[in-house]
């Protein structure tokens, strides 16, 4: 059925004139809108489906219609992690080391209940478009739990099939226990495409290939993934340039700073959107604006970690795509897109 929105105080388009129409009016045909503009101007055909009723008609008096806000990162699985005392006063390292046990203890059913709760949230913040980062599967949890919970909340929905494969005995920062083989990674990356990845125009799901981080997967995996994705022609997503941690792991890991590594392992370009670069330097900066790179900016948890404040201003005057997430409610305590 036809959707009409009328009489809205204000009718924001975002459109590239930025227009702000007083008195706004919207039609939306299942997943599409196809006009906005003044009520008064309402063309005959949609008037004369109000008139016929055969369209579902929203007075939107006393009310401002934005479009729906998109979230670009978050971990939803976090939503039954909130408050832990442990991750109260912690950096980003420290944090994480104390929740990754908790997490390991994650069932299906726990993925599929937090993934509810944080959409509800979101919803109710405005929100209509979100990703999820999920990148440990414990005890026959899968990424498809997520999906299958987003399809019972009917919120359109980038599943993120994270990973992590380097463990503290090879030098990275989670346990063991954790980490998965970066060959079933892979394939279970694969089938995720193959069964769920949805490419058309208003897809309610697509599938996005996104190892967790540097100090958390293999340069291998890194390189593979990228492959991997641009194979399928699907995104890639991972967390970059976090803190200052971050960027001593790099150096001491790799030689490189955050940006020289990413573009190394091909994880640049228009495919490609980083969570928080909080320290992302000025080559960095040029980088990700020249290769049209997006960024993931977390103001609440970024503050919430003492990681610091992203170069917001200085990025988007570069040029580089850059939009909002919640990230975890385990760093942020909620889920709330207009609170960002």
């Amino acid at each position: 059925m036809t959707l009409i929105l009328i009489n809205a105080d204000i009718l924001v388009t975002m459109d590239a004139q930025r227009r702000e129409i007083p008195g706004g009016a919207l039609v939306a045909q299942g997943p599409a809108i196809e006009w906005v503009g003044a009520t008064a101007e309402l063309p005959p055909q949609y008037r004369q489906l109000i008139e016929e009723g055969s369209a579902e008609v929203l007075d939107m008096r006393g009310k401002v219609v934005i479009p729906g806000l998109v979230n670009t990162h978050h971990h939803m699985y976090q939503s039954l992690t909130r408050a832990v005392p442990a991750a109260q006063d912690a950096e980003l390292f420290t944090w994480l080391t104390n929740l990754y046990m908790l997490w390991s203890h994650l069932t299906p059913e726990m993925i599929d209940v937090s993934t509810c709760t944080a959409m509800a949230e979101l919803m109710l913040s405005g929100c209509t478009t979100t990703s999820d980062h999920l990148y440990l599967y414990p005890n026959g949890s899968r990424l498809d739990d997520s999906i299958e919970a987003a399809a019972v909340m009917g919120m359109r929905f980038h599943a993120a099939r994270g990973s992590m494969s380097v463990g503290r005995s090879k030098g990275g920062l989670p346990p063991d226990s954790v980490v998965e083989e970066e060959s079933a990674i892979l394939k279970d990356s694969q089938r995720l495409i193959e069964r769920y990845h949805d490419a058309s125009r208003h897809a309610m799901l697509r599938v996005v290939v996104a190892p967790c981080s540097p100090f958390s997967v293999s340069r291998d995996l890194m390189r593979e993934s990228a492959l991997l994705a641009r194979n399928y022609g699907v995104s890639m997503h991972t967390h970059l340039a976090e803190n200052d941690n971050d960027i001593a792991y790099s150096h001491e890991k790799f030689g490189l700073t955050p940006a020289q590594y990413a573009e190394e392992l091909g994880w640049v370009g228009p495919d490609v959107w980083h969570a928080h670069c909080v320290k992302l330097d000025d080559e960095g900066i040029a980088l990700f604006a020249r290769t049209g790179t997006g960024v993931a900016h977390c103001p609440c948890s970024n503050m919430r970690l003492a990681s610091g404040i992203a170069p917001v201003r200085t990025m988007r005057d570069a040029g580089v795509p850059v939009g909002l997430g919640v990230d975890g409610s385990a760093s942020n305590d909620g889920a709330h897109m207009l609170g960002e």
